[in-house]
């Protein structure tokens, strides 16, 4: 029995997407540059349906953002990096602070169990599940939080950043991400201002610090090439 057309539709959908979302993360889509629907379609294979379709969510994850003449791949700026990241303190740290007065012992289960299953997941899972489980876990904290604006605020923020967790995932890997979590949640659960706050700092400025080095190398390395 053939499958209908709508399900092959989204598969090709699916392979034109990873396919763009991948070539925007190793710069073969160089940061800065335009991009043709035409050129692009005729590149994979494919007709130019899929290939918008692709662009546009790549716009939503921020890897590209619209431009005069269609789509251009998102420069890599340190500073943008930084002041982002900054942000991303400034507002998870006030997610933390509420969390440690009006986090529920469920919560903590809640959110301990999650972090388990995150830590089992297999090495060679797809790149957007590890950075979905790790924007998972930050959502856990803000909502403990009982702030709806501040929850608003990080979301917002991490449609800003999502790309940048790609790179951070690339070239860091998860492992001492797991490890930095669950001290977070440790310190949380003791109800240890000091120590969570501390961890959590420390685990946002050093991806920071990670990923704003790795946009250097990659523009070093562009301006060589």
């Amino acid at each position: 029995m053939k499958a209908p057309i709508s399900s092959i539709r989204r598969e090709r959908g699916s392979g034109v997407f990873n396919t763009l979302r991948e070539m925007a993360i190793s710069c073969q889509l160089k940061p800065g540059e335009r991009l043709s629907e035409i050129e692009l379609a005729a590149r994979l294979g494919v007709s130019r349906t899929p290939v918008r379709e692709a662009l546009n969510r790549l716009v939503t994850e921020g890897f590209l953002q619209p431009c005069s003449r269609g789509f251009m791949r998102r420069p890599l700026d340190v500073q943008e990096t930084l002041d982002l990241y900054e942000a991303r303190v400034a507002v998870e740290r006030e997610c933390l602070r509420l969390a440690l007065l009006r986090g529920t012992p469920e919560q903590l289960d809640e959110a301990q169990t999650f972090l388990n299953h995150s830590r089992a997941v297999s090495v060679d899972t797809p790149m957007a599940e590890l950075v979905a489980l790790d924007e998972a876990f930050h959502r856990r904290l803000a909502a403990m939080s009982g702030n709806a604006e501040l929850q608003r605020m990080l979301a917002s923020l991490n449609d800003r950043i999502r790309f940048l967790r790609w790179i951070d995932m690339e070239h860091v890997g998860r492992d001492s991400t797991q490890q930095e979590h669950q001290a977070i949640l440790e310190a949380l659960r003791r109800r240890d201002a000091s120590a969570a706050e501390q961890h959590l700092s420390d685990h946002i400025v050093l991806r920071r610090d990670q990923i704003a080095e790795a946009i250097r190398l990659t523009l070093a390395r562009l301006e060589a090439a």
